[in-house]
């Protein structure tokens, strides 16, 4: 059983991030939240904190980290992504500021359609992301470039990608499990059920895997 963790948390108001944040105050976990709508965060809770701010605003990133254990970043904006990258230079300050403040862990959600760095996803996923996919297309590589940063300027830090495949929300539909050959079309409960886990999890440390049902593996 994992002990008490300060979380600092951003995309905390979004469909996988509601879920998260939930999950991680029931475990008994303090949250700071960056939230750039805070009224859009409606849970109440003693050891939740709520930040205003957004990515890529000028945070103070040793203030935010003040304390702070772990780092969860679940953040996406297809609009903004389309023809920039966003999260990249985010995580490359958030590392440096990590080092200094000794948070040594850290959780980043991508997709399943990005790649794992130095590899092509299977001529199957391609397709998908070619066609159905394409309006995100500027997020996957903003994933991409993340993973690849992490790969190689960040192994002191405990990080671990979780690449998701996340359908809809709704009611739980099982527990996921770390697959390297399979991603499952999630809920967003799952999926931030998995990350709460996955966070904590020495065996995924410096790993980009997918999740999937038991059944699915």
């Amino acid at each position: 059983m994992t002990s008490q963790q300060h979380l600092l948390v951003f995309g905390a108001t979004g469909q996988t991030g509601q879920h998260f944040t939930q999950f991680a105050l029931d475990a008994g976990h303090r949250v700071r939240a960056v939230a750039r709508t805070p009224a859009k965060l409606t849970i109440q809770h003693d050891d939740l904190e709520v930040v205003p701010g957004s990515v890529p605003d000028d945070l103070d990133l040793d203030a935010l980290l003040d304390g702070v254990t772990a780092v969860v970043v679940m953040l996406g904006d297809v609009d903004a992504q389309r023809d920039r990258l966003v999260n990249t230079p985010f995580v490359r300050a958030l590392v440096p500021a990590m080092r200094r403040s000794g948070a040594a862990r850290l959780l980043y959600q991508a997709g399943g359609l990005s790649a794992l760095p130095g590899r092509r996803l299977a001529p199957v996923l391609r397709l998908v992301r070619a066609t159905l996919a394409r309006a995100y297309r500027g997020q996957h590589a903003d994933n991409e470039a993340v993973m690849r940063y992490l790969d190689a300027e960040a192994r002191d830090i405990a990080w671990t990608v979780h690449r998701a495949g996340i359908g809809s929300d709704g009611p739980a539909k099982g527990e996921l499990r770390r697959s390297a050959r399979w991603i499952s079309i999630a809920t967003f409960r799952d999926c931030a059920a998995y990350n709460l886990r996955a966070l904590f999890d020495e065996d995924a440390v410096h790993t980009c895997d997918g999740s999937a049902y038991r059944r699915s593996r």
